[in-house]
């Protein structure tokens, strides 16, 4: 009499505790654990740089972020914020202000000669003062300043100053000092004006300059803008002289 075998229920069937265990009896594979997402990589396998922090919206519009996560001024077009002239005392000949960080002629002047004493000792040309990037140069009984916000470029401002003395040198005859200037002050405005504009820079090649200079003098003479600052200036001076 043969043996019929007998059909296990499934129930009846060992319930496998992990993958393989029904095949491979006997055998155990660890258990398995949970992951997180697998770190981003480049194509060459290199782990990626962690994401840059997230600037609030209302901070965008002045800074952004360099490649380093670097916070970085936005570029702007008005970069100059004053150019100034004085003579060997540190008194003002010539000054014009592009923004209202010096709004009163009292602070004006009191920066001037802060300045002044910061730089007529020594040989350098790049000064930084109160937050600001200052350039300058010295002729005879002349010093000549260009003055920047503290981010920008010192080179850019050496060509503003450079374009100014060279300008000034064949405007006054290659005699770049007080009497000069103070006798043609107003080819020194118009001077300055053609190279900055309310902040901007217009113009860095002296010879642009001396061109458009000499076309407005032939054109107009000495014009009536011109001659409002030559008194303005002047008056500016009396009053400070008054005032020490």
């Amino acid at each position: 009499m043969g043996l019929t075998p007998r059909l296990l229920r499934p129930s009846a069937l060992p319930s496998p505790t992990h993958p393989g265990a029904g095949i491979l009896h006997g055998l155990s594979a660890p258990p398995c654990q949970a992951q997180g997402p697998a770190p981003r990589q480049t194509p060459l396998g290199r782990p990626l740089p962690p994401p840059a922090p997230e600037l609030h919206p209302a901070a965008l519009h002045s800074v952004s972020l360099g490649p380093a996560g670097l916070r970085l001024q936005e570029p702007s077009l008005y970069t100059i914020k004053a150019v100034f002239i004085l003579d060997n005392d540190g008194h003002r000949l010539l000054a014009k202000y592009y923004d209202d960080t010096f709004p009163s002629m009292k602070e004006q002047m009191a920066f001037e000669k802060n300045v002044f004493n910061k730089t007529s000792r020594t040989d350098s040309e790049i000064a930084f003062f109160g937050g600001m990037t200052i350039v300058y140069k010295s002729s005879i009984d002349l010093f000549l300043y260009v003055v920047g916000s503290s981010y920008e470029n010192e080179l850019m401002l050496m060509s503003v100053l450079t374009c100014l003395f060279e300008s000034l040198n064949h405007v006054l005859r290659k005699n770049v000092e007080k009497r000069w200037l103070l006798e043609n002050m107003d080819g020194a405005f118009l001077v300055v004006d053609e190279i900055v504009d309310g902040g901007v820079i217009l113009e860095s090649d002296p010879q642009q300059v001396i061109q458009k200079v000499n076309f407005r003098a032939d054109d107009s003479g000495l014009t009536e803008h011109s001659v409002a600052q030559v008194l303005q200036s002047a008056k500016e001076q009396i009053k400070w002289s008054l005032l020490k």
